[in-house]
């Protein structure tokens, strides 16, 4: 493997770790709104359609026809998951919504 095609490797997953932080930076953002929202419904599906255009979109562009750039792409975007999976931490309790935790039932 060459310098250029290395380079070329690592931009692609550079550019799969802002796709990955766009994709679920909108998920998490839609989250938060569409909880206290009127209209949840038409937010989650406009907010779904939109994300997974750009990204199919940006998977195409950065991949240009290689399946290396592409893989290295999908491994920017599984990288991005793991790293806000972690700086976002646990999940958020919002009131009034009762969440069910498994192994925590009420015995009867």
């Amino acid at each position: 493997m060459t310098m250029n095609e290395t380079l070329t490797l690592a931009l692609a997953s550079g550019a799969g770790l802002l796709l990955g932080a766009m994709f679920f930076g909108g998920l998490w953002w839609t989250v938060r709104k569409g909880v206290s929202s009127k209209w949840p419904a038409p937010l989650f599906l406009g907010s779904l359609l939109l994300r997974t255009g750009v990204l199919i979109a940006g998977f195409f562009v950065v991949a240009g026809g290689h399946w290396q750039r592409l893989l290295a792409c999908l491994l920017g975007f599984a990288m991005a998951r793991f790293i806000l999976t972690r700086l976002a931490g646990p999940p958020i309790e919002f009131p009034g919504v009762a969440a069910k935790k498994a192994g925590h039932a009420s015995q009867s």
